[in-house]
């Protein structure tokens, strides 16, 4: 029988399928057994009520999808009432996505959200910081470093970091949040794009640029997750254009230990139990015992003189 169970930072999965924060929520459990996947991952939440960014909010490009929603949140009170009481219901690990505009936001809402029932905190320092002028916390490795170390002060639970990909510092950013105490890293956020409507000549997005999500940012997050899970020792979720098992086992393959899938569920919302069950005939076919055989099994001597030859060059 095949073994899909992986290891993140001390908690046990038992498959690397899980769902991308922002794409994943309690009514899912009406269209499939929740029970099935390797983690909950929940919505961003925020400490206190957030209304989100002005409307249109989503529009397609390419067969991937634009979206600027701002992180609409109830507050922590409202989630701790009503959404960790219902995760408890399951055995499956809970991870809680969180948000901060200020270092001692994250780190105070990463303390209240530490509660019976949740396993893990995904940190988004993706997110914009107003301390640096509206840059994200993970764009440079100074500001990683210095909101992690807040946040694995204010907490024992493992922490997961969702990095960037609007950065050109992916190694360095990666290798400070492992320095400063994550336990994990999500590869990656959204990236930065727009598109205009060229009858109108107006944005598509309300809020004119947004993040570039689905099959349109998996080679660069693909690359990002090779690149992070080469930089650091913790383990690396790879995020971003999943749909298909192949589109796993290609992270798996470049060094990530469990996937997140976003955009795709809200096209087919039983994608992640069908992955699930098409990776583990996929390892079976391939004469493997155990999906961690996969993890980092890429064959890279060449791209890695060109990496060292790219990253060298002035």
């Amino acid at each position: 029988m095949v073994d899909l169970s992986v290891d993140i930072g001390g908690l046990t999965l038992k498959n690397p399928i899980m769902p991308a924060s922002g794409t994943f929520s309690e009514e899912l459990s009406e269209v499939f057994d929740l029970e099935l996947l390797g983690a909950h991952v929940t919505k961003t939440i925020t400490r206190g009520l957030r209304d989100g960014n002005p409307t249109p909010r989503v529009c397609e490009v390419n067969g991937s999808m634009l979206n600027s929603i701002g992180i609409p949140s109830k507050g922590v009170g409202a989630f701790l009432e009503k959404v960790v009481p219902f995760y408890r219901q399951y055995e499956t690990p809970l991870v809680v996505s969180i948000s901060g505009n200020t270092e001692e936001e994250f780190a105070t809402l990463c303390a209240e959200v530490s509660v019976d029932g949740v396993d893990a905190v995904e940190v988004n320092i993706s997110c914009p910081n107003i301390e640096e002028d509206g840059k994200a916390f993970a764009i440079r490795p100074s500001s990683t470093a210095s909101v992690m170390r807040q946040l694995r002060a204010a907490t024992s639970l493992p922490l997961w970091a969702k990095l960037t990909p609007n950065t050109g510092e992916t190694s360095e950013v990666a290798r400070a949040a492992e320095d400063e105490g994550a336990n994990a890293l999500v590869v990656s956020n959204t990236l930065l794009s727009m598109s205009i409507d060229v009858r109108t000549r107006r944005p598509m997005l309300g809020n004119l640029m947004g993040g570039l999500s689905g099959p349109g940012l998996k080679p660069v997050a693909l690359r990002m997750a090779y690149q992070c899970a080469r930089a650091t020792r913790i383990p690396v979720i790879g995020c971003g254009g999943v749909s298909t098992v192949e589109d796993v086992v290609e992270y798996l393959i470049a060094g990530a230990t469990a996937v997140q899938v976003g955009t795709a569920t809200f096209i087919h919302p039983t994608i992640m139990p069908r992955l699930i069950s098409e990776l583990e005939l996929w390892v079976e076919n391939e004469g493997l015992r155990s999906v961690r055989d996969l993890i980092g099994s890429v064959i890279d001597d060449e791209q890695a003189e060109a990496v060292v030859f790219m990253e060298a060059a002035p």
